[in-house]
């Protein structure tokens, strides 16, 4: 039906007989796109995504305002600005150098995928995105090892006592994290850039030194600001690494995780919480809002060429040498936590043995199994509510649409911490809002499983925004008139989107399942406060034996936590991939 619906609509052409691919201007001028659809499904998956949204962000946001604002919240935000204004101004450092560096090596790294000929840019590509697929925290395990005061590099070769703990442990860890993040954000539009921009610069006369700095930098430079925002947040809202490798280095989650879990104290906790969540909010708006004015039109049509490779040595040397060492550190830490399942003390001990995953078998295939099966339940849900939420916005609403997609990408704009905080305080019992119960069958239900139910509702929050941009992004690219026309044949909303519209959307469709599936196995931030010995996650298990200094545990639980997510988004993308050429055919 889809390749029916495209001949139908393939008419429409310019003066040279080409299709028009510039906007349609029905979108803007007439009435049959200036209304939604008053069709009965549009208002019923309206309702639900309504409904979901308010379980898995609103409810537990209010809550935390709630208890916030509470006498104890508003002590402990009095406090939190009085007496912890060192631990809030370390949270801000903490955020500024790791979207500072972490953006600058992902602009390093990108600028060498794209502009630079290189033997092994695959490899380099996908070692860059290896952090991605890791539990946050487990890289810092072995930066401890390599480089700690008796570390296999600083105590092994160099003689140092150097102490990787706080700030600078900190900043390598989270921008090792992160930064694939800004990579793939500013590769992306590298590789949107029309040629002729480059070609006129030369014919000017530009060397390509300077082109790099008046032409190329300028044009990304919306992408690398909104890559430095994300990494902000991403930075000040981490709590595994402060409570791994922090050290003395007090930030304002790793006080949220301490006022909780040592003294109970949850409105304290709720107050420090907003604090945290007022700074990660404005970066949140501020991004939203530059995306939205701030924007380099950089493709006009069909390009006319490909980049051309930068070949002066005054660009790709400096280039190289940085993009080499980031890789070949990422390459080290992340052998040295392959080879540390496998020895029995590394640095120390480095005779072979399979201790470490046998513990793993006999103590956590429990986490194994239950990691798997709500990484299963959760994606494929994080990705319909994506697309739910792109549909309504790009197609139906687009004035009450700004408030959906807003709601849905509060699911990043929050920190995990305070994510997870807000669950605790939502779903541990009855939900008490504003002095009433409310949902208090749902409330209990939720602790079915040991809280398995909260943690899904978590992986599917954290796990919306991304697929939910990449759906609207794609369909802000598909004429309406494809699904004008499928509608005119007879089919129903639903039935244009399964037949019509998704198999348009294959590459958003996989970047959704990619990011849920990821995201959902890795996290743990989010989760920290929900997890129980009932539930166990393999990342709350990593954690776990990292905190009891077994770190061999933790390198074998680490290196099977990421061939499992390489297999998983392998079966996923076969699926994906067999599912899409089924419906083309």
């Amino acid at each position: 039906m889809a390749n029916a619906v495209i001949a139908a609509v393939a008419a429409p052409s310019g003066a040279d007989g080409a299709p028009v691919r510039g906007k349609d201007p029905s979108r803007h001028s007439g009435s049959n796109r200036s209304k939604p659809r008053e069709s009965a499904s549009v208002w019923v998956i309206l309702a639900g995504v309504v409904v979901v949204l308010t379980l898995v962000l609103g409810l537990p946001v209010v809550k935390l305002l709630v208890s916030a604002f509470s006498p104890a919240g508003r002590t402990a935000m009095a406090g939190a600005f009085a007496n912890h204004a060192e631990t809030f101004w370390h949270s801000i450092v903490l955020g500024l150098l790791v979207g500072l560096i972490g953006t600058f090596i992902g602009f390093v790294c990108a600028y060498v995928e794209t502009f630079i000929q290189m033997p092994g840019k695959k490899a380099m590509h996908w070692l860059t995105l290896l952090p991605t697929i890791s539990p946050p925290f487990a890289a810092a395990t072995a930066i401890i090892t390599l480089f700690g005061k008796r570390g296999m590099v600083t105590n092994g070769l160099f003689g140092l006592e150097f102490n990787i703990y706080g700030l600078p442990g900190l900043v390598t860890v989270l921008t090792m994290t992160f930064t694939p993040v800004a990579y793939l954000n500013i590769k992306g539009m590298f590789e949107n850039l029309d040629p002729a921009t480059f070609e006129a610069a030369s014919s000017l006369g530009a060397s390509e030194f300077k082109t790099l700095f008046k032409v190329t930098v300028p044009m990304v430079l919306p992408a690398m600001l909104s890559s430095f925002l994300v990494l902000f947040v991403e930075g000040i809202a981490d709590l595994a690494n402060p409570l791994v490798i922090g050290g003395d280095y007090r930030v304002l989650a790793s006080q949220i995780y301490f006022a909780v879990a040592g003294s109970g104290d949850i409105s304290g906790a709720a107050g420090v919480a907003l604090v945290l969540l007022v700074p990660a909010l404005t970066v949140f708006f501020i991004q939203k809002y530059w995306a939205n004015k701030k924007s380099v039109v950089t493709v006009t049509g069909k390009p006319t060429g490909s980049l051309k490779p930068v070949t002066s040595k005054t660009v790709t040397v400096p280039m190289l040498v940085i993009a080499c060492l980031w890789i070949a550190l990422v390459l080290m830490v992340y052998l040295s936590l392959f080879v540390g399942g496998f020895v029995k003390i590394l640095g120390v001990d480095n005779g072979f043995t399979w201790e470490h995953f046998i513990f793993v078998h006999r103590l956590g295939s429990d986490a194994i199994g239950t990691t798997l099966l709500l990484t299963l339940l959760a994606a494929p849900i994080a990705a319909l509510l994506a697309l739910a939420i792109a549909w309504l916005v790009v197609r139906h609403f687009p004035r009450f649409g700004r408030i959906l997609d807003l709601w849905g990408m509060l699911g990043i704009a929050i920190p995990g911490t305070v994510l997870g905080l807000g669950f605790a305080l939502a779903y541990s019992e009855s939900t008490v809002l504003f002095d009433y119960e409310v949902l208090p069958p749902l409330a209990g239900g939720l602790a079915v499983g040991g809280g398995a139910i909260a943690i899904v509702m978590v992986f599917i929050a954290r796990g919306d925004p991304t697929g939910q941009q990449a759906f609207i992004s794609a369909l802000q690219q598909i004429n309406p008139q494809v699904e004008e026309a499928s509608t005119s044949l007879g089919a129903s909303p639903l039935q244009t989107v399964r037949k019509v519209t998704l198999p348009l959307m294959s590459s958003a469709l996989v970047t959704s399942i990619t990011y849920a599936i990821t995201k959902s196995m890795t996290t743990i931030t989010a989760i920290i406060f929900i997890t129980t010995p009932q539930t166990k996650v393999m990342t709350s298990q990593i954690l776990d034996e990292v905190d009891a200094g077994r770190f061999g545990n933790a390198f074998a639980y680490s290196s099977l936590l990421i061939i499992l997510v390489l297999v998983v988004l392998g079966l996923a993308n076969i699926l994906l991939r067999q599912l899409n050429h089924s419906k083309r055919s």
